[in-house]
Protein backbone atom coordinates (compact mmCIF):
# COMPACT_ATOMS: atom_id res chain seq x y z
CA UNK A 1 0.00 0.00 0.00
CA UNK A 2 2.93 2.92 0.48
CA UNK A 3 2.71 2.92 -3.53
CA UNK A 4 -0.32 4.88 -3.03
CA UNK A 5 0.17 8.70 -4.16
CA UNK A 6 -2.28 10.61 -1.34
CA UNK A 7 -2.19 13.33 -3.74
CA UNK A 8 -3.91 11.94 -6.23
CA UNK A 9 -6.79 10.59 -3.88
CA UNK A 10 -9.68 12.55 -3.54
CA UNK A 11 -11.94 10.56 -1.56
CA UNK A 12 -11.33 8.46 1.13
CA UNK A 13 -13.71 6.51 3.72
CA UNK A 14 -13.09 5.50 7.25
CA UNK A 15 -14.76 2.40 8.67
CA UNK A 16 -14.72 2.96 12.59
CA UNK A 17 -14.10 6.68 12.03
CA UNK A 18 -15.72 7.61 15.47
CA UNK A 19 -11.81 6.46 17.02
CA UNK A 20 -9.61 8.81 18.34
CA UNK A 21 -6.63 8.39 15.78
CA UNK A 22 -9.29 7.76 13.02
CA UNK A 23 -11.27 11.05 13.35
CA UNK A 24 -7.76 13.01 13.85
CA UNK A 25 -6.55 11.32 10.25
CA UNK A 26 -10.11 12.63 8.71
CA UNK A 27 -9.29 15.93 9.63
CA UNK A 28 -5.98 16.11 8.28
CA UNK A 29 -7.67 14.74 5.17
CA UNK A 30 -10.38 17.85 5.17
CA UNK A 31 -7.66 20.00 5.95
CA UNK A 32 -5.62 18.83 2.48
CA UNK A 33 -9.11 19.35 1.23
CA UNK A 34 -10.25 15.80 0.22
CA UNK A 35 -13.71 14.40 -0.04
CA UNK A 36 -14.29 12.47 3.48
CA UNK A 37 -16.36 9.72 4.53
CA UNK A 38 -16.78 7.32 7.37
CA UNK A 39 -18.79 4.86 9.38
CA UNK A 40 -19.20 4.32 13.00
CA UNK A 41 -21.39 1.86 15.05
CA UNK A 42 -22.83 4.70 17.15
CA UNK A 43 -22.86 8.26 16.79
CA UNK A 44 -20.76 10.20 19.14
CA UNK A 45 -19.60 13.79 20.08
CA UNK A 46 -17.16 13.15 17.78
CA UNK A 47 -19.07 12.04 14.48
CA UNK A 48 -21.16 15.13 15.45
CA UNK A 49 -18.03 17.25 14.84
CA UNK A 50 -16.79 15.69 11.93
CA UNK A 51 -20.31 15.99 10.14
CA UNK A 52 -19.97 19.85 11.18
CA UNK A 53 -16.70 20.11 9.78
CA UNK A 54 -17.92 18.62 6.55
CA UNK A 55 -18.05 14.58 7.08
CA UNK A 56 -20.87 12.39 5.78
CA UNK A 57 -21.22 10.19 8.69
CA UNK A 58 -23.06 6.59 8.37
CA UNK A 59 -24.27 4.83 11.76
CA UNK A 60 -25.05 2.08 9.66
CA UNK A 61 -21.62 0.04 8.80
CA UNK A 62 -22.72 -1.75 5.90
CA UNK A 63 -21.66 -2.89 2.37
CA UNK A 64 -23.91 0.15 0.68
CA UNK A 65 -21.46 2.39 2.54
CA UNK A 66 -18.75 1.81 -0.43
CA UNK A 67 -19.44 3.26 -3.64
CA UNK A 68 -16.98 2.90 -6.67
CA UNK A 69 -15.87 6.39 -6.60
CA UNK A 70 -14.04 5.56 -3.04
CA UNK A 71 -10.09 6.28 -4.08
CA UNK A 72 -8.86 4.76 -0.53
CA UNK A 73 -10.27 3.29 2.73
CA UNK A 74 -8.97 3.46 5.97
CA UNK A 75 -10.01 1.35 8.58
CA UNK A 76 -9.86 0.76 12.42
CA UNK A 77 -6.84 -1.98 13.06
CA UNK A 78 -9.75 -3.84 15.27
CA UNK A 79 -12.26 -4.05 11.96
CA UNK A 80 -12.38 -7.89 11.30
CA UNK A 81 -11.40 -8.57 7.68
CA UNK A 82 -14.98 -10.02 6.91
CA UNK A 83 -16.72 -6.80 7.83
CA UNK A 84 -19.16 -6.22 5.49
CA UNK A 85 -17.83 -2.89 3.95
CA UNK A 86 -14.30 -4.28 3.77
CA UNK A 87 -15.75 -7.53 1.83
CA UNK A 88 -17.41 -4.62 -0.28
CA UNK A 89 -14.58 -2.78 -0.85
CA UNK A 90 -12.63 -5.59 -1.91
CA UNK A 91 -15.39 -6.72 -4.65
CA UNK A 92 -14.80 -3.41 -5.83
CA UNK A 93 -11.05 -3.34 -5.85
CA UNK A 94 -10.88 0.18 -3.72
CA UNK A 95 -7.03 0.11 -2.49
CA UNK A 96 -7.79 -0.40 1.83
CA UNK A 97 -4.75 0.60 4.66
CA UNK A 98 -5.30 0.17 8.57
CA UNK A 99 -4.57 3.08 10.33
CA UNK A 100 -1.27 3.06 11.47
CA UNK A 101 -0.03 2.64 7.67
CA UNK A 102 -1.98 5.62 6.43
CA UNK A 103 -0.27 7.82 9.37
CA UNK A 104 2.91 6.73 8.48
CA UNK A 105 1.69 7.70 4.75
CA UNK A 106 0.41 11.46 6.11
CA UNK A 107 3.31 12.14 8.77
CA UNK A 108 6.47 10.58 7.57
CA UNK A 109 6.96 13.60 5.01
CA UNK A 110 7.41 16.31 7.37
CA UNK A 111 10.23 16.64 10.21
CA UNK A 112 8.78 14.14 12.36
CA UNK A 113 8.52 14.75 16.28
CA UNK A 114 7.03 11.36 17.32
CA UNK A 115 5.74 10.84 20.82
CA UNK A 116 6.06 7.27 22.09
CA UNK A 117 5.63 5.38 25.59
CA UNK A 118 3.44 3.48 27.31
CA UNK A 119 2.58 6.06 29.86
CA UNK A 120 2.09 9.83 28.95
CA UNK A 121 1.65 9.66 25.20
CA UNK A 122 -1.05 11.93 24.47
CA UNK A 123 0.09 15.02 27.49
CA UNK A 124 3.40 15.18 25.99
CA UNK A 125 1.99 15.17 22.58
CA UNK A 126 -0.36 17.87 23.61
CA UNK A 127 2.43 19.71 24.89
CA UNK A 128 4.79 20.17 22.48
CA UNK A 129 1.84 21.04 20.50
CA UNK A 130 1.19 24.17 22.48
CA UNK A 131 5.12 25.07 22.89
CA UNK A 132 5.34 24.78 18.98
CA UNK A 133 2.25 26.35 18.44
CA UNK A 134 3.02 29.34 20.48
CA UNK A 135 6.81 29.47 19.50
CA UNK A 136 4.78 30.04 15.95
CA UNK A 137 6.04 27.23 14.36
CA UNK A 138 3.01 26.44 12.98
CA UNK A 139 2.88 22.62 13.81
CA UNK A 140 0.71 19.68 11.99
CA UNK A 141 -0.14 17.88 14.82
CA UNK A 142 -2.50 14.45 15.75
CA UNK A 143 -2.99 13.90 19.46
CA UNK A 144 -4.83 10.66 21.18
CA UNK A 145 -7.52 13.26 23.01
CA UNK A 146 -9.24 16.73 22.43
CA UNK A 147 -7.02 19.40 23.84
CA UNK A 148 -8.21 21.32 26.23
CA UNK A 149 -7.69 24.96 24.35
CA UNK A 150 -9.14 23.56 21.04
CA UNK A 151 -11.37 20.84 21.84
CA UNK A 152 -10.05 18.83 19.11
CA UNK A 153 -7.61 16.27 18.67
CA UNK A 154 -6.33 17.68 15.59
CA UNK A 155 -4.32 20.99 14.49
CA UNK A 156 -3.87 21.74 10.92
CA UNK A 157 -0.15 23.49 10.20
CA UNK A 158 1.93 24.53 7.04
CA UNK A 159 5.25 24.37 8.64
CA UNK A 160 7.68 21.37 8.28
CA UNK A 161 6.85 20.13 11.60
CA UNK A 162 4.15 17.29 12.31
CA UNK A 163 3.65 15.88 16.25
CA UNK A 164 2.33 12.82 16.09
CA UNK A 165 1.19 10.02 18.80
CA UNK A 166 2.90 6.61 18.35
CA UNK A 167 1.22 3.77 19.60
CA UNK A 168 3.10 0.59 20.62
CA UNK A 169 0.02 -1.62 20.27
CA UNK A 170 0.90 -4.17 18.05
CA UNK A 171 4.01 -2.53 17.08
CA UNK A 172 1.87 0.29 14.96
CA UNK A 173 4.45 2.87 15.62
CA UNK A 174 7.11 1.23 13.76
CA UNK A 175 4.94 2.69 10.25
CA UNK A 176 6.78 5.72 11.12
CA UNK A 177 10.48 7.26 10.19
CA UNK A 178 10.55 10.05 13.10
CA UNK A 179 13.41 12.82 12.93
CA UNK A 180 12.82 13.21 16.75
CA UNK A 181 11.62 10.10 19.16
CA UNK A 182 10.47 11.04 22.58
CA UNK A 183 10.21 8.03 24.78
CA UNK A 184 8.20 8.56 27.94
CA UNK A 185 8.67 5.49 29.59
CA UNK A 186 8.09 1.92 28.81
CA UNK A 187 6.20 -0.78 31.15
CA UNK A 188 4.94 -4.44 30.53
CA UNK A 189 1.58 -3.40 29.11
CA UNK A 190 -0.88 -4.85 26.62
CA UNK A 191 -0.56 -7.63 27.55
CA UNK A 192 -2.82 -9.53 25.21
CA UNK A 193 -0.34 -9.07 22.43
CA UNK A 194 3.50 -9.10 24.07
CA UNK A 195 5.02 -11.57 25.35
CA UNK A 196 6.77 -10.11 28.32
CA UNK A 197 8.59 -6.83 29.25
CA UNK A 198 11.28 -7.94 26.68
CA UNK A 199 9.06 -8.26 23.98
CA UNK A 200 7.88 -4.58 24.55
CA UNK A 201 11.81 -3.54 24.98
CA UNK A 202 12.50 -5.55 21.14
CA UNK A 203 9.57 -3.01 19.84
CA UNK A 204 10.98 0.04 21.17
CA UNK A 205 14.51 -0.82 19.94
CA UNK A 206 13.00 -1.65 16.38
CA UNK A 207 11.78 2.31 16.86
CA UNK A 208 14.86 3.43 18.17
CA UNK A 209 16.54 2.16 15.08
CA UNK A 210 14.33 4.10 12.94
CA UNK A 211 15.09 7.46 13.87
CA UNK A 212 16.34 9.49 10.59
CA UNK A 213 20.00 10.27 10.22
CA UNK A 214 20.49 13.63 12.18
CA UNK A 215 17.77 12.92 14.08
CA UNK A 216 17.24 12.40 17.88
CA UNK A 217 16.17 10.35 20.88
CA UNK A 218 14.41 11.88 24.10
CA UNK A 219 14.30 9.97 26.78
CA UNK A 220 14.58 8.84 30.67
CA UNK A 221 18.07 7.41 30.24
CA UNK A 222 18.32 6.68 33.61
CA UNK A 223 15.80 3.93 33.60
CA UNK A 224 17.08 0.95 33.37
CA UNK A 225 14.44 -0.70 31.10
CA UNK A 226 15.04 2.28 28.86
CA UNK A 227 18.94 2.22 28.90
CA UNK A 228 18.87 -1.40 27.67
CA UNK A 229 16.41 -0.14 24.62
CA UNK A 230 19.03 2.75 23.50
CA UNK A 231 22.29 1.45 24.57
CA UNK A 232 23.24 0.96 20.51
CA UNK A 233 21.36 3.68 19.19
CA UNK A 234 22.99 4.99 16.57
CA UNK A 235 21.85 8.53 16.95
CA UNK A 236 22.41 10.93 20.35
CA UNK A 237 20.07 10.39 23.65
CA UNK A 238 19.39 13.53 25.68
CA UNK A 239 17.94 12.63 29.04
CA UNK A 240 15.15 14.57 29.92
CA UNK A 241 15.55 14.27 33.46
CA UNK A 242 17.96 17.06 33.46
CA UNK A 243 15.11 19.57 32.73
CA UNK A 244 12.88 18.07 35.49
CA UNK A 245 12.03 20.87 38.07
CA UNK A 246 10.17 18.73 40.61
CA UNK A 247 8.84 22.32 42.42
CA UNK A 248 7.18 23.93 38.77
CA UNK A 249 3.51 25.24 39.01
CA UNK A 250 1.50 23.56 36.72
CA UNK A 251 -2.30 23.74 36.34
CA UNK A 252 -1.70 19.68 36.55
CA UNK A 253 -0.83 18.19 39.31
CA UNK A 254 1.45 14.94 39.77
CA UNK A 255 4.86 13.99 38.93
CA UNK A 256 4.11 12.76 35.71
CA UNK A 257 2.82 15.58 34.41
CA UNK A 258 6.03 17.36 35.46
CA UNK A 259 7.96 14.27 33.50
CA UNK A 260 5.90 14.67 30.65
CA UNK A 261 6.72 18.56 30.83
CA UNK A 262 10.69 18.40 30.81
CA UNK A 263 10.46 15.84 27.76
CA UNK A 264 8.31 18.18 25.67
CA UNK A 265 11.21 20.94 27.00
CA UNK A 266 14.04 19.11 26.53
CA UNK A 267 12.65 19.25 22.46
CA UNK A 268 11.76 22.50 22.55
CA UNK A 269 15.42 23.64 23.47
CA UNK A 270 17.33 21.17 21.36
CA UNK A 271 14.77 22.82 18.14
CA UNK A 272 15.86 26.16 19.50
CA UNK A 273 12.71 27.80 20.19
CA UNK A 274 12.56 30.14 23.53
CA UNK A 275 13.12 28.74 26.82
CA UNK A 276 11.44 30.47 29.24
CA UNK A 277 8.68 30.96 26.73
CA UNK A 278 8.39 27.02 26.26
CA UNK A 279 8.41 26.90 29.99
CA UNK A 280 5.35 29.39 30.45
CA UNK A 281 3.57 27.09 27.63
CA UNK A 282 4.11 24.09 29.87
CA UNK A 283 3.28 25.22 33.39
CA UNK A 284 0.07 26.95 31.71
CA UNK A 285 -0.61 23.67 29.92
CA UNK A 286 -5.02 23.04 29.93
CA UNK A 287 -4.77 19.23 29.69
CA UNK A 288 -7.03 17.52 27.46
CA UNK A 289 -10.18 15.22 27.05
CA UNK A 290 -10.14 12.63 30.25
CA UNK A 291 -6.83 12.60 31.48
CA UNK A 292 -7.73 14.52 34.97
CA UNK A 293 -10.89 16.03 33.27
CA UNK A 294 -12.19 18.24 35.94
CA UNK A 295 -16.40 17.80 35.28
CA UNK A 296 -18.07 19.53 37.66
CA UNK A 297 -19.44 18.38 41.44
CA UNK A 298 -21.53 15.53 42.46
CA UNK A 299 -22.69 16.60 46.36
CA UNK A 300 -19.90 19.35 46.34
CA UNK A 301 -17.40 17.24 45.86
CA UNK A 302 -15.42 17.76 42.45
CA UNK A 303 -15.34 15.15 40.26
CA UNK A 304 -12.60 14.00 37.77
CA UNK A 305 -12.52 12.05 34.59
CA UNK A 306 -9.91 10.22 33.80
CA UNK A 307 -8.50 7.30 30.79
CA UNK A 308 -6.01 5.72 33.25
CA UNK A 309 -6.21 2.10 33.15
CA UNK A 310 -2.81 0.79 33.74
CA UNK A 311 -1.47 0.68 37.47
CA UNK A 312 1.04 2.94 36.94
CA UNK A 313 -1.37 5.26 35.70
CA UNK A 314 -3.84 4.48 38.43
CA UNK A 315 -0.89 5.13 40.98
CA UNK A 316 0.11 8.60 39.27
CA UNK A 317 -3.35 9.66 39.00
CA UNK A 318 -4.07 9.42 42.54
CA UNK A 319 -0.67 11.10 43.83
CA UNK A 320 -1.56 13.74 41.73
CA UNK A 321 -4.82 13.97 43.24
CA UNK A 322 -3.40 13.98 46.72
CA UNK A 323 -1.33 17.03 45.69
CA UNK A 324 -4.21 18.92 44.63
CA UNK A 325 -6.45 17.88 47.54
CA UNK A 326 -4.27 17.45 49.96
CA UNK A 327 -7.62 17.45 52.65
CA UNK A 328 -9.88 15.64 51.38
CA UNK A 329 -11.32 11.98 51.09
CA UNK A 330 -10.67 10.10 47.59
CA UNK A 331 -13.16 8.28 46.09
CA UNK A 332 -12.26 6.41 43.01
CA UNK A 333 -14.46 4.52 40.66
CA UNK A 334 -12.46 2.28 38.23
CA UNK A 335 -13.59 0.13 35.17
CA UNK A 336 -10.81 -2.36 34.20
CA UNK A 337 -10.14 -2.40 30.74
CA UNK A 338 -9.43 -5.91 29.27
CA UNK A 339 -9.35 -9.36 30.95
CA UNK A 340 -5.71 -9.99 29.86
CA UNK A 341 -4.42 -6.65 31.14
CA UNK A 342 -6.43 -7.60 34.47
CA UNK A 343 -5.38 -10.65 34.78
CA UNK A 344 -1.89 -10.30 34.14
CA UNK A 345 -0.91 -7.10 36.41
CA UNK A 346 -3.93 -8.04 38.69
CA UNK A 347 -1.71 -7.54 42.02
CA UNK A 348 -0.23 -4.52 40.53
CA UNK A 349 -3.62 -3.26 40.41
CA UNK A 350 -4.75 -4.05 43.80
CA UNK A 351 -1.91 -2.15 45.28
CA UNK A 352 -2.22 0.81 42.88
CA UNK A 353 -5.36 1.62 44.89
CA UNK A 354 -3.65 2.11 48.04
CA UNK A 355 -3.57 5.68 47.89
CA UNK A 356 -7.00 5.92 48.16
CA UNK A 357 -10.06 6.14 51.12
CA UNK A 358 -12.87 4.32 48.96
CA UNK A 359 -12.65 2.08 46.04
CA UNK A 360 -15.50 0.99 43.81
CA UNK A 361 -14.97 -1.45 40.96
CA UNK A 362 -16.92 -2.06 37.90
CA UNK A 363 -16.98 -5.30 35.59
CA UNK A 364 -14.09 -5.87 33.42
CA UNK A 365 -14.29 -3.63 30.08
CA UNK A 366 -14.02 -6.59 27.60
CA UNK A 367 -12.96 -4.60 24.92
CA UNK A 368 -11.99 -7.23 22.22
CA UNK A 369 -11.92 -10.04 24.19
CA UNK A 370 -13.44 -13.11 25.49
CA UNK A 371 -12.97 -14.23 28.98
CA UNK A 372 -10.85 -17.16 29.17
CA UNK A 373 -8.50 -15.85 31.96
CA UNK A 374 -11.83 -16.64 34.36
CA UNK A 375 -10.65 -12.87 36.24
CA UNK A 376 -13.03 -10.75 37.65
CA UNK A 377 -13.68 -7.59 39.38
CA UNK A 378 -14.87 -9.10 42.26
CA UNK A 379 -12.19 -11.06 42.79
CA UNK A 380 -10.35 -7.41 42.31
CA UNK A 381 -12.15 -6.02 45.27
CA UNK A 382 -11.39 -8.44 47.59
CA UNK A 383 -7.43 -8.49 46.83
CA UNK A 384 -8.08 -4.89 47.37
CA UNK A 385 -9.12 -4.82 50.51
CA UNK A 386 -6.06 -5.60 51.85
CA UNK A 387 -4.63 -1.93 50.58
CA UNK A 388 -7.87 -0.10 51.00
CA UNK A 389 -10.24 -1.34 53.07
CA UNK A 390 -13.61 0.65 52.38
CA UNK A 391 -13.48 -1.39 49.00
CA UNK A 392 -16.51 -2.68 46.98
CA UNK A 393 -18.14 -4.12 43.68
CA UNK A 394 -20.66 -2.42 42.18
CA UNK A 395 -22.27 -4.04 39.26
CA UNK A 396 -23.06 -1.82 36.43
CA UNK A 397 -22.99 2.26 36.03
CA UNK A 398 -26.14 2.69 37.40
CA UNK A 399 -25.57 1.31 40.37
CA UNK A 400 -22.75 3.32 40.97
CA UNK A 401 -24.26 6.52 39.99
CA UNK A 402 -26.69 5.56 42.63
CA UNK A 403 -24.21 4.45 45.52
CA UNK A 404 -21.91 7.44 44.98
CA UNK A 405 -24.69 9.95 45.53
CA UNK A 406 -25.82 8.43 48.35
CA UNK A 407 -21.67 8.35 49.75
CA UNK A 408 -20.14 11.57 48.78
CA UNK A 409 -19.70 14.65 50.14
CA UNK A 410 -18.34 17.75 50.16
CA UNK A 411 -15.01 16.53 52.03
CA UNK A 412 -14.87 14.14 49.19
CA UNK A 413 -12.79 14.33 45.50
CA UNK A 414 -14.16 11.56 43.15
CA UNK A 415 -11.95 10.46 40.49
CA UNK A 416 -13.33 7.97 37.64
CA UNK A 417 -10.85 6.24 35.90
CA UNK A 418 -10.89 3.51 33.28
CA UNK A 419 -10.71 2.91 28.77
CA UNK A 420 -14.21 2.11 28.43
CA UNK A 421 -17.34 2.80 29.50
CA UNK A 422 -17.51 4.48 32.42
CA UNK A 423 -16.76 7.94 31.56
CA UNK A 424 -20.50 8.30 31.06
CA UNK A 425 -20.20 7.87 34.69
CA UNK A 426 -18.38 11.00 34.88
CA UNK A 427 -20.87 12.91 33.11
CA UNK A 428 -24.16 11.35 35.15
CA UNK A 429 -22.59 12.74 38.36
CA UNK A 430 -22.26 15.96 37.43
CA UNK A 431 -25.38 16.84 35.58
Amino acid sequence: MSSIQLARVSRIHFIGIGGIGMSALARFFLFEKKVVSGSDRATSAITNALVKEGVQIYVSQVASNVTSDIELIVYTEAMSPEHEEMVAARALGVPMMNYFDALGLVANPYYLIAVAGTHGKTTTTAMLTDVFEVAEKDPTAIIGSLRASTHSNFRAGKSKYAIIEACEYKRDFLSLTPDVLVMTNIEYEHTDYYRDLADVQAAFKTLVGQVREGGYVVTNAKDPIIAAVVQDASVPVLDYTEYLDVQTSMKQPGMHVRMNAAAALTVAVREKLDRSRASATLSAYAGTWRRFEYKGTCNGAPVYDDYGHHPTEIKATIAGARELYPDKQLTVIFEPHTFSRTATLFADFARAFSGANRVFLLPIYAAREENTWGVSSRELAVKTLAYVPETSYVASLEDAERTLREVVTGDDVVLVMGAGTVTKLASFLTI
